[in-house]
Parts: C-alpha cells; structure tokens; sequence
C-alpha cells in the first residue's frame, strides 16, 4: 500500500484546546492520516477514549496501521455525519472530553493520480472522498444543467467566470461527454481570459465541484448542530476551516449558540436566524440560555514557521468552543 502522508495542520494548537484528559471521551470526527488522533491518544492515557471517523478507505487503512498499539481506540469506516448514528447505536450518551475536527481534503487525496481531485494531474473525474459513492464530479459536469453550474462555480468556489466557463462546457458535451480532469481543465482554460494570478484558472472550479460531490457545506452544518446535542458541559468543539465558506458556517454558527437566542416569548433573538433555523438542536431547546462560549474571539491561523513547511496551511482557521449550560429538555 502506498505511504498516506498527510500534514496535520496546526497540531498541537487543535489538540491542545481539547483540553484532554484520561478518562473521558473525545472524537476525532477526520482521521485522515492520524495525526490529531496520535496526540490525542498520548494525552488521554491510560484512561481516555477515542473514537475516530473517516469515510476513506485509505485513510483509515494507513491509520489503523499506524496507530495499531492503542488499545482504547475505535476507528470508523463512516462519515463525520453519521457521528450521532454510531453514538446512539452504540449506547454512548454524550461527548464529555471533545471533538475536533480538519475540514481540508488530505494531501493523499489532493496529489492522487487517480481520484480526480487535482488539476494537475490526468485521471478520470472523480472527486469522491467515500469511493464506494455513486456519485461524482464525471456526473456533476455531464448532467447538471447550465444554471446549476453556474450556481455552484458562483457559491462554492467564487469563480468570477461561472457563466463562461458552464457555457462552454455545455458546448463541449454536446460533443462528446467529459471524462478527464485534462479535458476540463483546458476547457476551463478556453473559456477565461489570460490575466495575471498566483492562482491556477482551474482552482475555484475544481474546489467547488469537490464540495457539490461531497456535500460538504451541508455536511457541516447538520453535523455540527447534531454534536452540539451530544456534548456534555465543558466538552469542546476545536474546528479547523481551509476556505471562507467553511469558516463562515462555523463562525456564525459559534456566534448563534454563544447568544440567548431563545427570548421570553420564544422568538429567536439571533440576528443569524435565516441560517439556523432549520437546524435547532434535539428538536430546539425551551431556555433562554447559551449553549457555547466562543474560546478565541479571532481564529488562529497557522505560524510563519509551520507555513513554510506546509504552504496550504496558510490558508487554515482554527475555531475553538466550549459548551455550557446543558440542561435537560422539558
């Protein structure tokens, strides 16, 4: 099997806001190349438990490999999403330790030659992180309509020229399907024009077909109102963002619950209440209380040190909550 390596970013500064201790439980929601789940473990020695997520198969092959001594570890084959499914199936009533999380593609998944997340490299269109999904980015640029492209170029990856590119894509497949990340991205290439960027004209696009695939934004935002319901007073949230979109979803998010949200007369108070809610934990809670204390106001990013070994860790934002005040529902 091929060596997984992947760069954990900001390390210690995750794990450490964890606050772990022996005895409790804590969740690494993305294993990815066991990393954040290695120092986890050495923290909450001889006591604690971990319990680590991933839904790619070489993920979690190359960290059940590496982490192969710890006893009181549980790796899951599964999705983050499906966190509050195992817990529940598995009779375990809350998160008393915390839970972090690395929101960014890995570095394995990103530079593979065959899974279609790079537009460097030839490979079929793909873009699954689960690779027994059906679902891919081949589907994604040959079956969406032309205003669905352009939506999700304009919403997930910002791209200045959705219309163009979408327009010309629907012209290409005309022809003949689109099979290749070399065929879309000379595609994409035709369609904008020359200007002066750091950034590759394929980057946006790639990244937000990526997030269509995987549901990613979606995922996120139900995932973390489902742990919210599961975390015991204390317990803590330690999120790690690659991109605005997610940092937007978790920022707003940390901001909602750290307010009284629920008013004497159960209005929402939250001037955020379009985004969540939809999405109130357990059903919605009948106090009027917070539900999370923000730890850093301002995210923490990555140092200049730690930049130079890993350049895309500059783009990281690392977010950090407490939850207080759990009560039972009435």
């Amino acid at each position: 099997m091929q060596e997984y390596k992947h760069y954990p970013v900001m390390l210690k500064e995750a794990v450490n806001a964890l606050n772990c201790e022996s005895g409790k439980l804590y969740i690494d929601a993305t294993l990815g190349g066991g990393g954040y789940s290695g120092l986890i473990l050495e923290k909450i020695a001889p006591e604690g438990r971990l319990i680590s997520f991933d839904v790619d198969v070489d993920a979690v092959n190359a960290s059940k490999e590496k982490l192969k001594d710890y006893k009181n570890l549980t790796i899951v084959h599964d999705s983050y999403t499906n966190i509050k499914k195992y817990l529940e199936e598995n009779n375990i009533k809350e998160i008393d330790g915390g839970i972090v999380f690395d929101l960014g593609a890995s570095i394995p998944q990103l530079t593979s030659d065959t899974r279609g997340f790079s537009f460097l490299n030839e490979s079929k269109l793909d873009m699954r992180f689960n690779q027994s999904g059906d679902f891919s980015a081949y589907d994604v640029i040959n079956d969406y309509k032309e205003a669905e492209l352009v939506r999700i170029f304009s919403e997930y990856g910002e791209e200045r020229f959705s219309k163009r590119i979408a327009k010309k894509i629907i012209e290409k497949r005309k022809i003949q399907k689109i099979e290749t990340t070399k065929e879309l991205v000379n595609i994409i290439f035709e369609a904008t024009p020359r200007i002066k960027s750091k950034i590759h004209p394929a980057t946006r696009v790639f990244q937000a077909i990526r997030i269509e695939v995987n549901h990613e934004l979606d995922n996120i935002k139900n995932t973390l109102n489902d742990v919210l319901t599961l975390l015991a007073n204390n317990a803590i949230l330690s999120i790690v963002t690659f991109h605005s979109l997610e940092d937007r979803i978790v920022k707003q998010f940390f901001k909602y619950y750290s307010k009284e949200w629920i008013g004497d007369n159960g209005q929402v108070l939250s001037k955020n209440q379009n985004l969540y809610d939809n999405y109130l934990p357990g059903g919605g809670f009948n106090y009027n209380l917070p539900l999370l204390e923000i730890i850093n106001k301002k995210p923490i990013t990555a140092s200049e040190e730690e930049i130079k070994i890993n350049p895309p860790s500059r783009s990281a934002k690392l977010r950090i909550a407490r939850r207080i005040n759990k009560q039972e529902r009435h």
